[in-house]
């Protein structure tokens, strides 16, 4: 059976990143080549092929964010900046103008908010917490399907902050792909 790994990266991502950034994406990249490769069945939980990924989305988020004026240099260079509290849509009425959900929406991107969330939540925080009563464990493909959630976003929040608010599809795409060879 032959196992099909495709990572999506657009220029616009690598014109878009920071180095320290590209190097995470591209250890990532290397995770996901090597785990293919030569360890696809080998371990029952494939979440840390996620986290270069993840760490890559919440670096880019926060630069972006910083950007766009959403956060000050001070939140920026914290280190107790908690990046999914002023993300989520749950603590927009407690947060009020920290809530950088509520200023995103406010620009009238609500579902990339939704979005942003969405992403965060599903490839950060569902994967690297402990439940007890969850112990969330990702297959190969499942990890891969994350590495590319956040890469679609990051995709989108590029389109929106460079001011095309409408997704080419005609975007040239490098398509890393892997394949299992039986």
């Amino acid at each position: 059976m032959e196992m099909d790994y495709e990572l999506q990266i657009t220029e616009s991502i690598l014109k878009g990143i920071s180095e320290g950034q590209r190097e995470l994406i591209d250890q990532g990249i290397f995770l996901v080549q090597m785990m293919s490769e030569e360890h696809e069945n080998t371990f029952s939980d494939y979440s840390f092929v996620v986290f270069p990924f993840a760490k890559a989305y919440e670096g880019f988020l926060k630069q972006v964010f910083f950007d766009i004026g959403f956060l000050s240099q001070t939140e920026y260079t914290s280190d107790h900046l908690r990046l999914g509290k002023v993300l989520s849509p749950n603590l927009v009425r407690r947060l009020g103008d920290k809530s950088i959900y509520e200023k995103i929406c406010s620009r009238g991107w609500c579902q990339l908010a939704d979005e942003i969330w969405d992403t965060w939540k599903a490839a950060r925080n569902q994967v690297f917490h402990y439940f007890a009563h969850n112990l969330h464990s990702l297959t190969l493909k499942e990890a891969v399907v994350l590495c590319n959630m956040i890469l679609i976003n990051m995709d989108k929040i590029l389109s929106v902050y460079m001011g095309d608010t409408a997704i080419s599809d005609s975007e040239s795409v490098r398509v890393i792909d892997f394949v299992k060879k039986p």
